[in-house]
């Protein structure tokens, strides 16, 4: 009987060690956007985002400042985004981000941010007003290093084959956005 109970106290101690952290937030309304807003703030060094849609003010200034607080930031949307009148791209583009667009034939539909390799964002949330306030989406945080090293790998794979902003940093366009998208070149700087 000792023995069993000092197996089941080695199990759970072991099964302990292994698991992870993961936050659940939902929407609308349900805390999405201030979670998101709240990794972004606790960013020391680096943060990288693989966004289909940013259209959030308040995001986009948080991320403002932490690229402030000179934490490195890459971020990969989709091209549509580019040429899109609600999107963050060009603020950002405009305070010295480096934002590139995928250059596949599809959507890149990816939802994720790595906060200093030790914290994921991910789930179907849009960083926009209309995904926290009226749609049915799902935000995850997640610290399992496994699944970051995962994630850290598709986004370098994405920001590797994704094209630069054409815009420079005054807001000109150096090659209109719809020859960059229609042609798939790497625009820009």
């Amino acid at each position: 009987m000792k023995r069993m109970i000092l197996f089941i106290i080695f199990y759970l101690a072991t099964w302990l060690c292994w698991a992870q952290n993961i936050e659940v937030y939902f929407s609308p309304n349900g805390g999405c956007q201030r979670a998101v807003i709240a990794q972004i703030r606790k960013a020391a060094q680096t943060i990288d985002i693989a966004m289909y849609y940013l259209s959030s003010r308040d995001i986009a200034q948080a991320l403002v400042k932490a690229r402030q607080n000179n934490v490195r930031i890459r971020i990969v949307l989709d091209q549509g985004q580019e040429v899109e009148s609600a999107s963050k791209s060009g603020y950002l583009v405009g305070h010295g981000f480096d934002v590139r667009y995928h250059l596949g034939f599809g959507l890149m539909h990816n939802k994720f941010a790595i906060i200093d390799g030790k914290s994921l964002i991910t789930g179907s949330f849009n960083w926009t007003l209309t995904a926290e306030e009226r749609n049915e989406e799902n935000l995850l945080i997640i610290d399992d290093t496994r699944t970051i090293a995962k994630y850290e790998k598709r986004f370098d794979y994405l920001w590797n084959t994704s094209r630069r902003d054409s815009r420079d940093v005054r807001g000109v366009d150096a090659f209109p956005a719809w020859f960059c998208s229609t042609y798939h070149l790497f625009c820009g700087k």
